[in-house]
């Protein structure tokens, strides 16, 4: 018997919601195409994912382009670190990521290094899944895409592996679009591309695939948030650091996880909460959401703490689908690095304060004749010295890899008493970054049902049914005339087109006896089907199917426009769409 993967990818392709890509051709391992119930599914995600995060949290989304020059991806750390470990096999030549070869061995295999995967390999005698022969040596494979921007090759350029970046390289005019003022936020949907070893996981791990993201800026003097006691009791299934030493998860309020010192601040517990209500909304079910605390060994260096929501999936188990990180204020310190640029907000007080300062000033009279274009960057080093660093009879500083020499007359320095308005701060960031791609397939397996349901007019027992929210189901209504004559077709097309121009996608059926057209749109998840019969002509009158229920009601037909967009967006319930039939 096919698994649910198997069942939910037959549905996919025979549906139109997900395609191997290239299969004129033969197609190639990481690449899937939306077909047209799975863009719109997308699109309605995408959308979903809008209204939480740009609508009612105010962040604005941006668009910035999907390759990027070298520049950024050296600072944002890619360029020299952006690898997973690959060995080949010395038999059938077919590379494999090396963490996943030992990851029945040893615990967080991607902790470790190419050469004690080398040696876990070995000593292990562990084979080739494809052919049995030996892996060879491990070695970083970095995972970008490069490319070349303009003719001649000349500057380098790559696909960008993650959004974020194209935020904080955009953080200057980001601040002035927020008139200077903390806390702030930026949201971006699009495109990543990442050269996977061996993407052998379907939708789950792709070379191309979508991510939604936001980037918070925040005061990190502050981390509180002004709309925590609106999530601070919704419960969590959390796996902390000490839950995974137990291994066990537990369910705790958003408030009980800070106080307890178990989510590092309001702020980050805020964007737990909002990736919970995100993903129940579109369909993942709560009792298949869990949030894994990174490990100390697998944390970043300049993480303050970092959560994944992970989805159980029948196939492949608990699936990464959310990040959600304080990543400090390492991306802007590392961009203001490589671009010799501050990136940093000016914070003014309520009230000035007195404070002594140490200041440096350099002569530019002696250090402009003497070193002409570098004195500026010598000047800025000297300004960032310690008065430590100014004791000796000569002053040594590193300049574009030169050792310099600098007497003490070309500086002076003193401390002085002065009131201060406000401070320079660099903005931490608070980054919840959504894989669009693996959030589709898991609402699309969690929301899959074979069932037995007799209906009238269907002699076939076994229901497949896709039990997606009307609000991001592909098709939210489906016009069935009972039967395909002039007296039932005439009355089936002005409901169409009532539904069209309020906005609802809607399919019209009238191939195959009425309750084959049901089970059709049961299986796309169509939440509601209308048929129009004879009834209708008598008195007005149409019949609702509701698609999870098989219940049907009766309901005018002259306001169903309403109808339905109060069943799909207003709450409506079921029962009361109409009269029960």
């Amino acid at each position: 018997m096919a698994d649910k993967y198997e069942q939910v990818i037959e549905l996919a392709k025979r549906r139109g919601f997900l395609w191997s890509s290239f299969e004129l051709y033969g197609g190639t391992a990481g690449f899937y195409d939306y077909g047209p119930l799975g863009a719109m599914l997308k699109r309605r995600v995408e959308n979903t994912w809008r209204d939480i995060f740009v609508i009612n949290e105010g962040y604005y989304e941006i668009e910035a382009p999907t390759i990027g020059i070298e520049d950024i991806f050296i600072a944002s750390g890619h360029v020299g670190g952006f690898s997973d470990p690959l060995t080949e096999c010395q038999k059938c030549h077919e590379a494999f990521r090396a963490d996943h070869l030992v990851k029945d061995i040893v615990d967080n295999p991607d902790t470790l290094s190419a050469d004690e995967l080398t040696e876990i390999i070995n000593k292990n005698n562990i084979k080739c899944p494809e052919c049995g022969g030996k892996p060879g040596a491990v070695y970083e494979f970095n995972l970008m895409f490069k490319t070349s921007i303009g003719p001649g090759g000349k500057r380098a350029g790559y696909l960008r592996p993650e959004t974020a970046q194209g935020m904080f390289v955009d953080f200057p005019r980001l601040l002035k679009f927020y008139r200077d003022h903390l806390p702030f936020g930026a949201t971006q949907i699009g495109k990543a591309y990442r050269n996977e070893i061996s993407p052998r996981q379907g939708v789950i791990r792709l070379r191309e695939f979508t991510q939604a993201e936001a980037e918070i800026f925040i005061d990190p003097r502050d981390k509180t948030h002004p709309k925590f006691n609106e999530i601070s009791d919704v419960v969590l299934n959390l796996y902390s650091q000490a839950g995974q030493a137990a291994g066990e998860s537990q369910k705790m309020s958003i408030k009980e996880a800070i106080e307890n010192g178990i989510i590092a601040h309001e702020f980050l517990g805020y964007c737990l909460a909002m990736t919970y209500q995100f993903l129940a909304r579109v369909g993942v079910s709560p009792e298949k959401l869990r949030f894994r605390q990174h490990m100390k060994d697998e944390m970043a260096h300049y993480a303050a703490d970092c959560w994944d929501a992970e989805i159980l999936s029948d196939r492949f188990g608990w699936v990464e689908v959310v990040g959600i990180a304080d990543r400090t204020d390492y991306d802007l310190k590392a961009h203001a690095k490589q671009s010799e640029t501050e990136l940093a907000v000016y914070v003014p007080y309520d009230n000035p304060k007195k404070i002594e300062r140490f200041t440096v000033k350099p002569n530019m009279g002696i250090l402009g004749p003497r070193f002409k274009g570098k004195a500026a960057k010598i000047a800025n080093a000297l300004k960032a010295l310690k008065p430590e660093e100014l004791s000796g009879d000569v002053i040594e500083l590193t300049i574009d890899g030169e050792k310099i020499t600098i007497e003490k007359d070309a500086v002076a320095f003193e401390k002085v008493t002065e009131e201060v308005h406000g401070e320079t701060i660099i903005p931490h960031v608070i980054e919840p970054s959504f894989g669009i791609d693996r959030i589709i397939y898991s609402l699309l397996e969690h929301s899959y049902f074979e069932e037995e349901a007799v209906e009238e007019g269907e002699e076939d027992k076994t229901r497949i049914v896709l039990r997606l929210p009307p609000e991001v189901a592909p098709v939210q209504a489906a016009v069935l005339p009972l039967l395909t004559r002039d007296e039932l077709v005439k009355p089936a097309n002005e409901i169409v087109k009532m539904l069209r121009k309020a906005g609802i996608l809607v399919a019209y059926d009238d191939s195959g006896t009425i309750g084959r057209r049901y089970r059709r749109n049961d299986e796309i998840g169509t939440p509601y089907s209308i048929t129009v019969d004879y009834q209708t002509l008598e008195d007005g009158t149409v019949t609702i199917r509701d698609r999870d229920t098989m219940k049907q009601v009766r309901a005018g037909m002259s306001d169903i426009a309403d109808n339905v967009c109060d069943l799909i967006y207003g709450g409506k319930s079921f029962e009361d769409s109409g009269r029960r039939v």
